[in-house]
């Protein structure tokens, strides 16, 4: 391994790693913000989001890149569809934070890509195999006791992994960037986040422009969007699959440590979920590892 791919490696993998840990440690963020809604927060993470990501794709001259997709009707109209699911994904993650249900949330993004395989075999006819039965098997068992043992339906949870689940099939068959999907995403919001925006502030039920305090967190909301999203597209474009399939439950993970630190509701039914869901999570992770060797093999030999 040359010099040079080693460096791209590791920027890779600090980058990769740095997003997961902003998007885990993103609760402690927006508990900050408990003085607004979660539609108010919504607003100004599609507000100060655009800017962001305008003026991060004209630095990498990748704005021509997004105007061209006004002449694809087909993909402005998936990236609408996604606009729609990321934007009720956003909102139950912020409610969740806000209601004192983070590990609901912690829960719905373990089971993400477990469903995410869910879809892949319906949808897209990918191979099972007996790892991939046993981790959708085993998420199945942990929702299932979370109704049957604890009581409850994790809607939040459920909400979360099926929003993002949808949206993550969807933009890839959009296949744009992910700055310029972002764009268009949050630019389908824009009209109405500033309608919302607009109506909030002048029935003094909105709070920018309050405090400072206040100010500066709200326009902070379209940074905590924007940076782990281009530190995620920096790691997955030099990473293996399987490496950014074990980062992608740093997030989860680091959201669980919170609920728990913070006095949520936690008895043995949650640890018996919770067991199911991690006991899928590794036949997973197994299965991508045993997966991209099988491919790595098979190139070796052509």
């Amino acid at each position: 391994m040359s010099t040079d791919t080693s460096h791209d490696m590791r920027r890779a993998l600090a980058a990769g790693l740095s997003g997961y840990l902003i998007w885990g440690v993103a609760p402690l963020f927006f508990q900050t913000l408990d003085f607004a809604s979660a539609l108010e927060i919504i607003l100004h993470r599609v507000i100060w989001a655009v800017p962001l990501l305008a003026g991060s794709l004209a630095l990498s001259g990748r704005l021509r890149a997004a105007l061209g997709v006004l002449a694809d009707r087909r993909t402005l109209l998936t990236l609408l569809a996604t606009s729609s699911l990321i934007s009720v994904n956003w909102w139950g993650f912020i409610y969740a934070v806000n209601s004192g249900h983070v590990l609901q949330a912690s829960l719905g993004y373990y089971i993400n890509p477990l469903m995410s395989v869910a879809v892949g075999v319906i949808i897209l006819r990918e191979p099972l195999g007996p790892w991939r039965i046993a981790a959708i098997s085993l998420a199945a068992l942990g929702v299932a006791n979370q109704i049957l043992t604890v009581g409850e339906v994790p809607w939040i949870s459920l909400m979360l992994a099926t929003t993002f689940t949808a949206y993550g099939y969807l933009r890839k068959v959009a296949a744009v960037d992910g700055r310029v999907g972002l764009l268009w995403e949050t630019l389908f919001m824009l009209p109405f986040a500033l309608i919302a925006f607009a109506w909030l502030q002048t029935s003094g039920a909105g709070h920018f422009l309050e405090t400072p305090l206040q100010t500066a967190l709200l326009v902070a909301a379209g940074a905590v969007t924007v940076i782990p999203l281009l530190l995620y597209t920096i790691g997955v474009r030099g990473l293996r699959l399987s490496t950014m399939g074990l980062l992608q439950f740093i997030a989860p993970t680091l959201q669980f440590s919170i609920g728990v630190m913070s006095g949520e509701t936690f008895e043995t039914g949650h640890l018996i979920t919770f067991a199911f869901i991690w006991a899928g999570v590794g036949c997973f992770t197994w299965s991508q590892i045993r997966r991209e060797r099988k491919l790595e093999a098979l190139a070796e030999e052509t």
